[in-house]
């Protein structure tokens, strides 16, 4: 197995993240512009988001490398009598070849660092789909999340990747670096992008 794979089987195990049901605030605010259609939820751990997703009436697909995330994630979707597909992969592999080919309307990744993934996201698009990224953010003072900064998004390193990625048939809808407070009340640095796939034959 992976170091990865060691690494959040773990603590999933040990019952990381138990506490955390809410889903992202910057999903919440944006989800209502997102076209219609199913969503991918990127790293999905034990599925807050795509949870949230599949009760606003979306088909959903959740990615990740943990079996017991999974399994927490198939749990509480069965006791919220909601309906979504959870699928165990390593992303650290080929993105290509372990996830879903879409297309999604959505695509959505939420504190998972995988500086390489951003073009077979955007491949997994439909046009006029949202790709929606929050990342961790380097800052020089103590902030939630990891302590190496090669988790940690550079400043504009997001923004870079995803225009790096998406070239011309791209539109970024909004950009945001700085702190919030997340809803357990401690401060948060933070990457937040929303950018949209062109419709528009290329």
């Amino acid at each position: 197995m992976s170091e990865a794979f060691d690494k959040w089987e773990r603590r999933y195990r040990e019952g990381a993240y138990a506490e955390r049901t809410h889903p992202t605030a910057l999903l919440v605010e944006w989800l209502g512009a997102v076209p219609e259609g199913p969503a991918l939820d990127v790293a999905c751990g034990a599925g807050r988001n795509a949870l949230y997703l599949a009760s606003a009436g979306r088909v959903v697909d959740g990615v990740d490398i943990s079996p017991t995330a999974l399994e927490r994630a198939r749990r509480s979707a069965a006791e919220q009598g909601l309906d979504a597909r959870f699928i165990e992969a390593d992303l650290e592999q080929d993105p290509d070849r372990v996830l879903p080919p879409g297309p999604y309307a959505l695509v959505l990744v939420v504190r998972f660092v995988h500086r390489a993934i951003l073009p077979a996201l955007l491949r997994r698009l439909a046009p006029g789909g949202f790709l929606i990224v929050e990342q961790h953010l380097d800052w020089p003072e103590p902030v939630v999340g990891p302590s190496s900064p090669s988790f940690r998004m550079r400043p504009n390193e997001l923004l870079r990747l995803a225009l790096d990625a998406g070239g011309p048939g791209v539109e970024v809808r909004y950009y945001r670096e700085g702190l919030v407070t997340d809803p357990d009340g401690r401060p948060a640095a933070l990457a937040q992008l929303v950018l949209v796939k062109s419709d528009r034959p290329a």
